[in-house]
């Protein structure tokens, strides 16, 4: 049993380890969720505060697409990520993939404004994780404060079914876009190159 606040020793078969935390333990090296798990319980907004969505209830009993962007109307998630998502739903629900969700730590007002200028209604969910409890709780924030004034989301997509991720897809400075993009994530889907 873990004690926060306690030194704590993590032995495998070839290290034993020693250190002192006062937060939350991580035991997946870098604290990023790991193909195989299961999606964090949080609590998302969608287009005003007194909408919320439950992350749990998003991909129950069924297959789809989580991605994850650092701000909305910023100019690679509005040029490519998001657009890219909305235009590939089409041949996301072929293969069987009827939910897609953008989650972005901003507003639930900005985000339904956002999901309006890309005609996102009926093929991308874009949700508000406004304090990024979330977006930690994957081990993907990133501090923008000094361009965006806070910690945000990092760049990422996932293929998630019935609450398990399948796939993860992390752009490695946490803003680019190559690995996280729609036609990167159909390819996986296509290829069958899944967590089993």
């Amino acid at each position: 049993m873990f004690h926060l606040g306690k030194t704590i020793q993590l032995s495998t078969a070839t290290a034993v380890r020693s250190f002192h935390t006062s937060k939350a333990v991580f035991l997946f090296g870098s604290g990023v969720i790991k193909e195989g798990a299961t999606l964090p319980n949080h609590t998302l907004f969608e287009n005003e505060p007194k909408n919320k969505v439950n992350t749990k209830d998003l991909f129950a009993g069924k297959k789809g697409l989580l991605f994850g962007v650092p701000g909305a109307f910023t100019p690679g998630c509005s040029k490519t990520h998001l657009p890219g998502y909305v235009n590939a739903a089409g041949d996301f629900k072929k293969l069987g993939y009827d939910t897609i969700v953008c989650v972005t730590v901003n507003d639930p007002f900005v985000c339904q404004a956002w999901a309006k200028e890309h005609k996102a209604e009926g093929k991308v969910r874009v949700l508000a994780d406004p304090d990024a409890k979330f977006t930690k709780a994957l081990g993907l924030e990133k501090d923008m404060t000094a361009v965006l004034g806070n910690v945000r989301s990092s760049r990422y997509a996932m293929i998630v079914d019935d609450n398990k991720v399948k796939k993860v897809f992390v752009e490695p400075d946490g803003t680019g876009l190559t690995c996280s993009l729609s036609n990167n994530v159909l390819d996986a889907i296509k290829k069958g190159d899944l967590a089993k």
